[in-house]
């Protein structure tokens, strides 16, 4: 029988982070799985729960969380109550928040009397790829990363040219959340604190440096993030594993319903590949 436990840990800019653990309570020490979703997202979007789910079944402490920043808040973790929160949100932020996750870790007892502190593996969807790829080169505690349809580049992800020019005149640029509807900012010191901590963020720099075992799991149908990101995360970093999934989109066949009850054949594919990879 999985169990599930949530938890509320303090970051280091001000707001809460929300984290659920789901895990078989069996005192035998597990690999360690911490999940970061990507850009909009959040730990209960679609099938994540299914998949922590799956990952406990299996013998992993799977671990998620929603970034401080993301929008949500304790109280509503699903929707973007909190667009103050997500205007201010920045790279730097979110590896501070994974950091703090990643400390809670060493000092949670449920994590200790089940969890295996020497075997972290980070996962990250999305913008979260390029997030874990950067932490795993810094921080020796995480033992394997892999990014899931992962970005491979920050700098280019931010306006250009007019568009560029209203943001820095006017401080703020929104973009529609397509499933809530709302118009959400992105102030501009987004760019500002990009600029101030290129180098860090400069995830071609992290994954030549990476010495963690790295894998790459991509879609060859995604429309979100190239496959073109993946093979030149592969090309920075010869040494990773590259895995293409046939026919498969951004989220692998997966979408945010509350009649999402079942894993797709994609999302399945990730799960085996990454069991596989964690086990290896």
């Amino acid at each position: 029988m999985n169990t599930k436990l949530q938890a509320t840990i303090q970051g280091k800019h001000g707001k809460s982070i929300l984290v659920d653990s789901h895990f078989k309570n069996n005192n035998k020490p597990k690999s360690i799985i911490i999940f970061c979703h990507g850009y909009k997202g959040f730990k209960d979007w679609g099938a994540w729960n299914i998949m922590a789910d799956a990952f406990a079944k299996e013998d992993f402490y799977f671990i998620k969380f929603n970034f401080s920043h993301n929008g949500g808040t304790i109280e509503q973790p699903i929707d973007f109550p909190d667009l103050e929160a997500f205007g201010n949100n920045n790279y730097i932020i979110e590896l501070d928040d994974l950091e703090s996750v990643i400390d809670w870790i060493f000092n949670n007892n449920d994590t200790k009397i089940n969890g295996n502190l020497s075997d972290i593996t980070l996962i990250g969807h999305s913008r979260g790829g390029g997030i874990v790829l950067i932490k795993a080169e810094e921080d020796t505690r995480v033992k394997k990363v892999i990014s899931l349809a992962g970005v491979s580049d920050y700098a280019s992800r931010f306006p250009k040219g007019d568009h560029f020019n209203l943001w820095k005149e006017t401080g703020v640029s929104f973009v529609k959340n397509g499933r809530t509807k709302q118009e959400m900012p992105h102030y501009f010191q987004f760019y500002t604190n990009f600029i101030k901590n290129k180098e860090r963020l400069t995830i071609s720099r992290a994954v030549k440096k990476l010495e963690t075992p790295h894998l790459i799991i991509h879609g060859d149908a995604d429309a979100s993030v190239k496959i073109e990101e993946a093979y030149q995360l592969k090309k920075w970093n010869p040494k990773s594993s590259l895995s293409i999934i046939k026919d498969a989109n951004h989220v692998f066949g997966i979408s945010h319903s509350l009649e999402e009850t079942t894993i797709s054949i994609h999302l399945n594919q990730v799960i085996t590949e990454t069991i596989n990879f964690i086990r290896s």
